[in-house]
């Protein structure tokens, strides 16, 4: 007879965890800039909350709209607005982050194969019809791919996002 399983409370929980900081948390961003449906964005958000990530999306009233429906935690995430996707991304990494596509490529890091981030790290997810724009393309250092067997050729934003956020954070 196997031993009863014990669900941990609620209570135990939030005292497993570290202390929200009153200001960014910076390690890892997750950055959806050309984004096309708003329930990703929500969804997204509160993977970035799990893994201790921030939020960068385009400063559009809709995408602002969406994160407030989807932000099911109620409290202030960290949530950075970028107005030029290409030029953030350029100064991003001139200052020492790396930026990572999750993308299909040639070159491509398989998801399983992804180290845990080290240092500051900007995951960048395309527009889900049309991908990465080809300028931002060349800002990347290197492009992550998930494998899949199925028939379709990718997963959507916040499936995608969090997956790698997930592995990135050293959680998986």
């Amino acid at each position: 007879m196997s031993p009863a399983i014990r669900v941990t409370p609620q209570r135990e929980l939030a005292a497993r965890r570290r202390r929200r900081p009153s200001r960014c948390w910076g390690h890892l961003i997750a950055a959806p800039l050309w984004p096309l449906h708003g329930a990703n964005l929500g969804t997204l958000l509160r993977t970035c909350d799990a893994v201790g990530a921030c939020l960068a999306v385009p400063p559009f009233r809709w995408v602002d709209e969406a994160l407030a429906r989807g932000n099911t935690l109620r409290r202030p995430s960290c949530v950075h607005r970028v107005g030029d996707p290409t030029g953030w991304l350029g100064r991003e990494r001139r200052a020492g982050a790396r930026v990572l596509g999750v993308e299909l490529a040639d070159e491509a890091i398989r998801l399983a194969d992804l180290p845990a981030a080290r240092g500051r790290t900007i995951v960048v997810l395309g527009h889900e019809a049309t991908g990465i724009p080809p300028e931002s393309l060349d800002l990347l250092d290197a492009v992550v791919e998930i494998p899949m067997i199925g028939t379709g050729t990718s997963l959507n934003v916040a499936v995608a996002g969090s997956l790698v956020l997930y592995r990135l954070s050293g959680m998986l």
